[in-house]
């Protein structure tokens, strides 16, 4: 329902020479791309032939009243500006992109200035709905944000402002704007309107449609015909003979073999792929190189399959040449003229460094090819036992099963007093396991009574995905909402869950409110200062963590604006005002590979810069919004940050993919790493239902409350992890049995039929549990 608020996308340096590529591409991969038609229309064909033909066709299931202004601006209002009726604008350059009408929002002067139209009555609850529109804007700027907003006033007279579509729209062409929406309450009424752009800009509508969201066909379960699991792809990895055969040069380097690259494989790839020949210690040496891109590159067409997901690996160094500083490097592939990050690091020595990552391919490729770039130009690339594999999930599961026996069970010793006891059965059950999961709530989604259902049934842990940020509590300075974390935490405690504080601040300028945003510095410092006293005296003692400021390694507007020191300080700052709550660093992208500037030895250095200036450190958050997981890449990555000695927590856990039982084996991967690491103590979902979630296809529920494949993998991880024993009483008086850290109940019957029940708990050690059962 809210836009994403804790997951950017990849800022990697490489995304954007894929423009660049495409040219390159084509003479070795044909043409997989086409210069016409709809690939550059901002409306695809199957847009134009869904909304584009016969008006009755839409209107038979679209609410939205006089959708494209046939009947001029009946049933539509102007909010805080005036609307007019066009059949062009601009001396006929703007025209409608579909029939013959469109309207402008004009003499705005607030950005919530727009058109509306109501539409009470005509929405139901716990229905999903899409919506398109087609817009552009007019006026004093050529680029502004877009914003279709859905106000709902519940019965109890509560406000709510539900965030539809958000869209870079131009005054060049039409755009579409595509969202989605779900409302749960018994709203007494509800508009849609438009908003967004500065003041003095016009928006233009040519078109609205808001109807039941199509049904999604179900999932087909992927099938792999003896999958090629941990076989290489790549044609002479090793460089045994010499030569660079099946290889190539991207662009008018050069390639050479050399020697003097290490035996063994890269740590993460020898954890997928267990004992390994060792390499040869020959390598390709790329020089001339006169662009970023140039490097070693490969066709792999007919050699991956789709759905299975892929692991990369390699050992890449450079030499710098005469050029200074850190240099990043990047195993790419390019896919049917798309880039895909395949894995990259950042070098900065002579030293041969790990290089890891992931893919997966969800329709078979016409053309792929892979590649290793990104030195700067004079800086020669080197290359080393190259490795991509198809993943073995299920071999990783097994032998996580293992770990996780190892390190969440416990030996346990029921020692029972009283008579009768040779012939009593005893039936142990685990009623709950202690091990933290917890999920993402917003105000909204706590009308649907199906949705806290699920909720309170499998989760012992909350976050709120908006309400507690400063942007929320207060939008305008001085003016302070705390309604909906009030309501959200008396929730919380009637429904024992712990709650993460999320988060005091953020230091992505996108996320902050303009007026935090104006300050100088000195007024800047007292609203930080205001901030964490306001928030954390209110607050104190209600919530287990806090996020104290989130996103530091990849944003920097309050250590750019008020200095070094100023993270530390907060930091410093919440401990005093809250000395019971743990207090974490959040960050993306850590565990995956994807991202040369959140790697965890980036993330160690920050944790280890904040602690020498006095900062009370609780918790390290890995956020989890991972496409393609690979077990031995996550795992690696909790090795890194456990060396801190501090509580790692996945802190907004989704994974994505419109199949449903790829999305189920994705998370299933980050839920088993997670439970069989000893460094991992708990684990959030970033939401678990359709439309209550920040990133589309990652939900465990469906809007109209089944649960898909995720949904039921997530609820067999639970079942699996919960303990059940039976048996009788040995001679000693004794029974034993290995379980789940956790709740239980005992259940003894004896001989005569008498049932006696005890609840214990099995919590955390290293000795047997020995607990008295007294019979008597």
């Amino acid at each position: 329902m809210a836009r994403p608020t804790s997951m950017a996308e990849t800022n990697s340096p490489f995304s954007a020479l894929s423009v660049v590529l495409l040219s390159l591409l084509l003479p070795f991969l044909g043409s997989a791309l086409t210069a016409g038609g709809s690939i550059l229309s901002p409306f695809p064909r199957e847009y134009q032939s869904k909304y584009g033909g016969v008006a009755a066709a839409v209107g038979a299931n679209n609410i939205i009243l006089n959708p494209r202004f046939e009947d001029g601006l009946k049933n539509w209002s102007a909010k805080g500006c005036r609307v007019e009726l066009h059949e062009s604008m601009a001396d006929g350059k703007i025209v409608p992109q579909l029939g013959k009408l469109f309207v402008s929002a004009t003499d705005r002067t607030e950005t919530w200035n727009g058109i509306e139209q109501e539409l009470t009555g005509r929405v139901q609850r716990e229905v999903a709905y899409e919506v398109t529109a087609i817009a552009r804007i007019y006026g004093n700027v050529t680029a502004a944000t877009l914003q279709l907003t859905l106000w709902v006033q519940e019965q109890d007279r509560r406000e709510e402002y539900i965030s539809i579509a958000s869209l870079q729209v131009t005054d060049k062409d039409w755009v579409q704007l595509q969202g989605e929406f779900l409302l749960n309450g018994f709203p007494s009424r509800v508009i849609i309107y438009f908003e967004g752009p500065p003041a003095g800009t016009d928006i233009l509508i040519n078109s609205l449609i808001v109807q039941h969201a199509a049904k999604m066909p179900s999932s087909a379960r992927p099938v792999f015909q003896d999958p090629p699991f941990d076989v290489n792809v790549i044609e002479n990895s090793n460089l045994d003979d010499g030569t660079t055969a099946g290889w190539f040069a991207l662009g008018n380097c050069l390639l050479t073999v050399e020697r003097g690259s290490p035996y063994v494989l890269p740590p993460m790839a020898r954890d997928s792929l267990g004992p390994h020949e060792s390499l040869s210690s020959q390598y390709m040496r790329v020089t001339n190189r006169t662009e970023s891109w140039m490097g070693p590159a490969q066709i792999v067409t007919d050699k991956l399959r789709v759905y299975l997901t892929y692991q990369v690996s390699a050992w890449v160094r450079i030499s710098h040449g005469g050029t200074t500083g850190p240099q990043f490097v990047n195993a790419a592939l390019g896919v049917d003229g798309q880039w895909i990050n395949g894995g990259e690091v950042e070098v900065n020595d002579g030293n041969w460094h790990e290089i890891g990552g992931s893919f997966r391919l969800e329709k078979q490729p016409s053309n792929a090819m892979v590649y290793v770039q990104g030195p700067a130009s004079g800086v020669d690339l080197m290359v080393a036992g190259l490795q991509i594999f198809a993943v073995n999930r299920k071999a990783r599961f097994s032998y996580l099963r293992k770990q996780a026996d190892k390190i969440r069970k416990r030996d346990v010793v029921l020692k029972f007093s009283g008579s009768g006891l040779s012939n009593s059965s005893v039936s142990v059950k685990q009623t709950q396991n202690s091990f933290p999961l917890g999920s993402c709530i917003t105000r909204t989604s706590l009308d649907n009574e199906n949705f806290v259902k699920f909720l309170t049934d499998n989760f012992n842990w909350a976050v709120f995905e908006n309400e507690m940020k400063w942007s929320w509590t207060e939008p305008q300075q001085g003016t302070f909402n705390y309604k909906e974390a009030d309501e959200m935490l008396d929730f919380c405690k009637t429904h024992n869950l712990k709650v993460r504080g999320h988060c005091i601040f953020w230091e992505m300028e996108y996320a902050i409110q303009s007026w935090v945003r104006s300050l100088n510095e000195s007024s800047l410092t007292n609203a930080v200062e205001n901030r964490l006293y306001n928030l954390l005296t209110r607050y104190k003692g209600k919530f287990d963590h806090y996020d104290v400021n989130n996103e530091m390694l990849h944003g920097s507007f309050y250590q750019g604006r008020l200095g070094y020191d100023i993270r530390a300080h907060m930091f410093r700052t919440a401990h005093q005002l809250d000395p019971l709550a743990a207090l974490f660093v959040n960050d993306y992208h850590i565990e995956d590979g994807s991202d040369v500037g959140s790697t965890p030895e980036k993330y160690i250095k920050q944790v280890l810069d904040l602690r020498e200036q006095g900062a009370q450190i609780g918790g390290i958050g890995v956020q989890g919004h991972i496409e393609v997981p690979v077990g031995s890449i996550v795992s690696s990555a909790f090795d890194k940050l456990g060396t801190l000695g501090l509580p790692v927590w996945i802190t907004e856990l989704d994974v994505s993919s419109a199949n449903e039982f790829i999305r189920a084996e994705d998370l299933e991967v980050m839920l088993r790493e997670a439970f069989a690491h000893p460094a991992v103590e708990g684990v959030v979902l970033w939401g678990f239902w359709e439309l209550y979630m920040s990133r589309k296809n990652a939900h465990l529920v469906n809007a109209n409350g089944k649960i898909n494949q995720a949904g039921k993998r997530f609820l067999s991880l639970k079942k699996e992890w919960l303990s059940q024993a039976n048996g009788g009483i040995n001679e000693q008086g004794e029974f034993k049995f290995r379980g789940f850290h956790g709740t239980y109940v005992v259940e003894i019957v004896s001989s005569s039929s008498q049932r006696i029940s005890k609840t214990f708990i099995i919590d955390k050690g290293n000795s047997p549990l020995v607990v008295p059962v007294d019979l008597m």
